[in-house]
């Protein structure tokens, strides 16, 4: 979960006729639609691709049930597992991994399914045939919903597509903390419309949390969420808000078509540290103790260093290349090693191609009044001490492939928060410093987020939030999505 906020539903029946939401609904509906055509037309490739694979213009032998048969019948058995592993639930749709997992998994239990009653049957459908189509079928499954994803956030960044709006239930502080949170992230898709809050703090005229209006008080949240139109009540912290009220809210939200999510105050959790157990009707929220050392860990070395032991081979004719333009283009060296601080505290020499004048260091002081982040940082976009050939490495990332040699040091990791310098570490509070529990990174969540257009207070988030919650998973999510980031070019300078 990328979200600063856990967001727990408890969904509330959906009867027919008119209620809250229902253009909301409608679009939501509309968008599983296309889903469904999305998946129908990859899973008819997929077992199309899988028959020319396996047979090619040869008239398939062996088989008692003819492929006319066999074609159709798994496309709709696939679509049915589709539907019962809830591939199509609103919940998962739109935001998170949960979606990929349930496609993946639905494929894989049916493949597996399929195997073992083909052999316990004796049917004689070829194995190939199956394998070749599960295996682009799931591919194409997952490339679809991806693009169909980016298709709904771009939509949901332009205050478009289909977002939920939401009613935010709590006291001011913790309303506009989770107001702020949910538009951090638009394209998750909650769209705040009105807040409501305890009697107490209601003054005579209408008021304003921000630009959220004021639609009601705790008394009458139903009602606020109707007149607003809002098809979800997302309730944080209060001291009013008792166990019993907000069971007594579920129960007046029933049948009203308005879903209810609670957000507890916990920031920065991802789903795998978190398990949910109910003890004497209470659901008591565990949450694991971030992983720094183990198994895992040691994996994520061999990974990190056999990658970058294949990556420097593969790409050793566009370093060659790369180095013979900075060479061409001005004096000075063409690596540039600049101390960082890495694991622990630990300092150690960074390797970058150089896409700075070589006295660039000394005219730093000259250009600190330009600085263009709120941090400790340096950054601008018209830099005058860059190079023309350092201009074209830096909007591609493709200064930083030498820190492949660090990856394989083991100085640094693939996947991890952006390597500090020894000034920024000096001026870090305790909060900060826990960057340094972990190994940095060539890439992470500030690659993939923004990079340079983030502000300083964003990126430190990003940066403690994958220390907290690293996986191995999100190591590979995290490299997917840097080659958009590095393609798109996004806050690249």
């Amino acid at each position: 979960m990328t979200s600063a906020t856990l967001l727990t539903p408890a969904r509330t029946s959906r009867p027919g006729g008119d209620r809250p939401g229902a253009t909301t609904r409608a679009a939501e509906r509309a968008y599983i639609r296309v889903l469904v055509v999305l998946d129908t037309a990859v899973l008819a490739v997929a077992i199309l691709a899988g028959y020319l694979a396996r047979f090619g213009d040869e008239q398939p032998t062996g088989s008692e049930i003819p492929y006319v048969v066999v074609a159709p019948v798994l496309l709709v058995v696939w679509l049915v597992s589709l539907k019962a592993m809830r591939c199509y639930d609103d919940q998962v749709l739109g935001y998170g991994a949960d979606e990929y997992r349930r496609v993946s998994s639905a494929s894989l239990r049916l493949a597996g399914g399929i195997a073992i009653a083909g052999y316990i049957a004796d049917v004689g459908v070829s194995r190939g045939f199956l394998a070749i189509s599960f295996a682009v079928g799931t591919l194409g499954l997952e490339v679809a919903r991806f693009a169909a994803r980016k298709r709904l956030h771009r939509a949901r960044d332009r205050g478009a597509g289909w977002s939920r709006k939401v009613l935010v239930v709590g006291d001011t502080a913790h309303v506009l903390e989770l107001v702020h949170t949910l538009r951090r992230e638009p394209y998750a898709g909650y769209q705040v419309v009105g807040a409501c809050i305890p009697d107490a703090l209601l003054a005579p005229v209408p008021q304003r949390l921000g630009d959220v209006p004021v639609v009601g008080s705790f008394r009458g949240i139903p009602e606020a969420a109707t007149a607003i139109g809002a098809d979800t009540v997302a309730v944080t912290a209060s001291g009013e808000l008792t166990a019993t009220r907000l069971r007594r809210l579920g129960w007046q939200l029933e049948g009203t078509g308005v879903d209810l999510v609670v957000a507890p105050a916990l920031t920065d959790v991802a789903g795998p540290r978190i398990h949910t157990r109910p003890v004497a009707g209470l659901p008591l929220i565990h949450v694991e103790a971030p992983e720094f050392r183990g198994a895992r860990k040691l994996v994520k070395g061999f990974v990190d260093r056999s990658l970058s032991l294949i990556a420097l081979l593969l790409l050793s004719p566009l370093l060659a290349a790369l180095a013979l333009a900075i060479k061409l283009d001005s004096r000075g060296p063409v690596l540039f090693r600049q101390t960082r601080v890495g694991q622990g505290g630990e300092e150690f020499g960074v390797f970058k191609f150089r896409t700075m004048v070589v006295n660039a260091d000394a005219l730093l002081a000259e250009l600190a009044a330009r600085n263009e982040t709120d941090g400790l940082m340096f950054k601008m976009r018209d830099d005058p001490r860059v190079t023309r050939t350092g201009r074209l490495l830096r909007r591609w990332s493709l200064d930083e492939l030498p820190q492949l040699a660090n990856v394989l040091l083991g100085h640094m990791s693939l996947v991890g928060p952006r390597p500090p310098l020894p000034s920024e570490v000096a001026r870090y509070d305790g909060d900060v410093a826990r960057r340094l529990l972990v190994k940095p990174g060539m890439t992470g969540l500030w690659q993939v987020s923004g990079r340079s257009d983030l502000s300083w207070e964003d990126g430190i988030r990003l940066d403690l939030y994958y220390v907290e919650n690293w996986s191995l998973a999100a190591d590979l999510t995290i490299l997917w999505k840097t080659f958009g980031a590095v393609l798109g070019s996004r806050g690249a300078y």
